[in-house]
């Protein structure tokens, strides 16, 4: 049960990383290179599930993806879709609560970069997506290494929000924190501490990675 819930709580943070990876890298991009009106109310949305209660964020996600909602019930309808209490939903609940670790390295790394990078490919004959994927985000790669890590490791110690949207089923949405939380609940410390310990390892080691590899990683989502 221990060794089930953990190869769905990383298989959970592999697809919502690089799901996130795909919408974070232009997102970020594109709130880098803006100078609209609009743009502090896109971060504020961006950046809201890093302040919000999980359990507040999941309960607004229940009503929008539950059958009865407005979400959950078109997709329902028009695809045979349902959300709640499913993979599919962790993986959409994971992808909105980690989206701000991701899309706020990137965009801080996309904003420090020197425009003359950008300017001289273009002068070179370079098209745009050649000076983006061959010159702007190889020279972002300590802020996607740490965007890559940290939206990983926060899937990874998700608790509220995949807890009321995915509920607690065996083998299909129970992840690792839920697991430790219904150890706890039944007294079960040996399995408690064995989950937790692991999970505690694995977040040592992650930060270990940011810290060595990327000194400014954290100074990033703090611009």
């Amino acid at each position: 049960m221990m060794w089930e819930a953990l190869q769905i709580t990383f298989t959970l943070a592999l697809i919502t990383t690089f799901i996130l990876l795909l919408v974070g890298v232009p997102l970020a991009y594109a709130l880098a290179q803006s100078k609209s009106k609009l743009k502090p109310f896109i971060e504020t949305i961006v950046t809201l599930p890093l302040v919000l209660p999980p359990t507040v964020l999941g309960f607004y996600m229940l009503l929008a993806f539950g059958k009865s909602g407005w979400m959950g019930k078109w997709l329902y309808d028009a695809f045979n879709i349902q959300l709640v209490f499913s993979f599919s939903g962790l993986i959409v609940a994971s992808v909105i609560y980690s989206l701000p670790f991701m899309v706020q390295p990137l965009q801080s790394g996309f904003e420090q970069l020197p425009k003359k990078y950008r300017e001289a490919s273009l002068c070179l004959g370079k098209s745009g997506w050649e000076t983006f994927f061959k010159v702007e985000l190889p020279n972002i790669k300590p802020a996607l290494l740490t965007a890559v890590i940290l939206s990983f490791a926060h899937t990874i110690g998700e608790f509220g929000v995949v807890l009321m949207i995915g509920g607690n089923l065996p083998g299909k949405t129970k992840v690792a924190s839920i697991a430790v939380y219904e150890a706890v609940e039944k007294m079960e410390y040996t399995d408690a501490h064995f989950l937790s310990l692991l999970l505690l390892l694995f977040s040592f080691s992650i930060l270990f990675i940011v810290y060595r590899f990327n000194r400014n990683g954290f100074k990033i989502l703090n611009r």
